[in-house]
């Protein structure tokens, strides 16, 4: 597909996530439409594809590949089924989204990254959709302009109104700080090297068993510290703050005041719920451009080589937190067709 022509998506898991997408593919996003939607559960993914001008429907992620009108593949499913669906998309030459975790630990990501670089071409993009939010847009324009000198500390604060059923503490640092990871990589332009994980009283807000929150620091290999408080019982809301300290200022993000309302003698705003209010523009600006990307035949936006880096980040970070004390990253050397 070459510039011309709807784009045809095979949507590979029917659950939140994969709902969502189908739902902007079909109604917000420009030159493609949803080919296929794919879940182990047939009745949740024909639920799903009614919404969608009743898609065609799969259990298996293959055979909606072989499909002759399904041009590309998102994938929305569990992460454990991430390689051997990315696999199967090599095989079949079809380009991929692939939403976050690119796989859920670094071993499996460097198979994927393998198989990715025999074909000689990137054919990835991972949903690391901050990268698209407004406000993170912002910031990485103007921290490229040197204005502020060269960064020192990074701030992170994330914050879910509560955390979803069976969730562990390990899952504070993988499903959740895998965002602060990617994020604190792009802006700084930084490897991660080192992870340390701090344990706070739990709060009495949270499941029995559950470390939240936690306080974890990277530390990068271009001499940043790199903070965020995770913290996925809050109660009040769903938050996403940063701020970056530099040599010559400032920069803060997530403040949410946007809108601030001033009656019946108070003033305040509202907080978010959940991350689809949160960053429901990014989502559509990534699926955009990624949609865009693919119809010329290209792949931009966040590549294995980012979800290879997250996951042995997440490693370290599980580690540290199981084990106590700081941990290093272990990262084998950038290949080049991943870029600098």
């Amino acid at each position: 597909m070459t510039g011309r022509g709807t784009l045809g998506v095979a949507v590979i898991g029917a659950g939140r996530m994969g709902a969502d997408h189908v739902r902007r593919i079909h109604e917000v996003t420009s030159g493609a439409r949803v080919a296929a939607v794919v879940d182990v559960d047939a009745e949740r993914a024909k639920a799903v594809a009614a919404r969608a001008d009743g898609a065609p429907v799969h259990t298996d992620p293959v055979a909606a590949m072989a499909a002759s009108d399904v041009d590309a593949v998102l994938i929305a499913s569990p992460g454990p089924a991430h390689e051997a669906t990315l696999l199967a998309a090599f095989e079949h030459g079809l380009p991929v989204l692939c939403e976050k975790p690119l796989t859920p630990d670094a071993a499996a990501a460097l198979r994927v990254l393998e198989a990715e670089r025999k074909l000689g071409r990137r054919r990835v993009q991972v949903g690391f959709m901050r990268r698209y939010d407004a406000e993170y847009v912002k910031l990485k324009a103007l921290l490229n302009t040197g204005q502020l000198g060269r960064p020192l500390m990074l701030h992170n604060r994330h914050r879910n109104v509560a955390s979803p059923p069976g969730w562990t503490s390990s899952m504070l640092i993988s499903d959740s700080v895998a965002h602060e990871t990617d994020v604190a990589r792009w802006l700084l332009g930084h490897e991660i090297t080192a992870v340390t994980v701090l344990r706070p009283t739990p709060s009495a807000n949270a499941p029995d068993d559950l470390q939240d929150p936690q306080f974890v620091v990277f530390e990068t290999d271009g001499g940043a510290v790199v903070d965020v408080e995770i913290f996925v019982n809050c109660g009040f809301g769903y938050q996403v703050q940063a701020e970056i300290v530099c040599e010559r200022g400032t920069a803060r993000l997530g403040d949410g005041h946007a809108l601030v309302t001033n009656m019946a003698g108070r003033w305040g705003g509202t907080i978010a719920q959940d991350y689809t209010e949160r960053f429901a523009d990014a989502y559509d600006r990534e699926i955009q451009a990624w949609v865009d990307a693919t119809r010329h035949d290209e792949v931009t936006g966040p590549s294995v080589w980012d979800g290879y880096a997250a996951a042995a980040v997440c490693e370290a970070g599980v580690r540290a937190l199981e084990e106590g004390g700081r941990v290093e990253v272990e990262l084998l050397e950038r290949p080049a067709m991943y870029g600098n």
